[in-house]
């Protein structure tokens, strides 16, 4: 499966708002539902809310896309996301404020790198991940 890289950017948008948004308020909840996009989006990129709608609010303006990229690297990046908007959730709900601003602290500068830059932090993790991986395996 290939993704449109626009819709990528489009997410980290929506997602840079809402975790600038739980740092401002301290809503372990806010945190815990854009926990619950990565998880989905991690499942099925193209089942996430902010694809659905950049699909169909965005997608129309813009037309078909030039280029496309695999869809591993994304899903990767949101089961990280996921990771660290988990973490912060359960620091807020649990009283441990520091936890939940450390972590969403981290699922900010991320999501504003993809969304500022293109730049994806995961996607890259992943692509290094898997070089290490078959370097490793080559080895033995």
């Amino acid at each position: 499966m290939e993704l449109d890289p626009r819709g990528q950017r489009f997410a980290a948008v929506l997602t840079t708002v809402v975790i600038a948004l739980v740092l401002i308020t301290g809503s372990g909840l806010l945190a815990l539902a854009q926990a619950v996009v990565f998880a989905i989006t991690a499942w099925s990129p193209r089942r996430g809310p902010y694809p659905r709608i950049f699909r169909a609010l965005v997608l129309p303006r813009l037309g078909p896309p030039v280029e496309r990229e695999p869809a591993a690297p994304v899903r990767f990046a949101q089961l990280v996301g996921f990771t660290f908007l988990a973490v912060s959730a359960a620091g807020y709900l649990t009283g441990l404020t520091a936890v939940g601003i450390t972590a969403a602290a981290f699922g900010l500068l991320a999501a504003f790198l993809n969304a500022a830059f293109g730049f994806c932090l995961g996607c890259e993790a992943y692509i290094l991940i898997r070089r290490l991986k078959y370097r490793n395996a080559e080895s033995v």
